[in-house]
């Protein structure tokens, strides 16, 4: 009776693809899905960065500083 053997190359075809998968979420995680998650954090360090920086002298070419359209006056 013959041995059977597993086939390897299925397998090695999916710890490979496992492997890039795990290597794109992983670089995504700091970039894309934590700041997701912890949105006040990050709105709390861009108050602390921003809070010296005077919006009108940054505008380019003399423009209006952004404002909410939708926002209720």
């Amino acid at each position: 009776m013959k041995s059977m053997k597993a086939p390897r190359r299925g397998i090695h075809a999916g710890v490979l693809l496992a492997g890039i998968a795990t290597a794109v979420l992983v670089a995504l995680y700091p970039i894309a899905i934590h700041p997701y998650l912890f949105v006040q954090d990050y709105k709390e360090i861009q108050k602390r960065t921003r809070k010296d920086i005077d919006q009108e002298s940054v505008q380019p070419g003399g423009m209006k500083v952004w404002s909410d359209p939708f926002k209720r006056k």
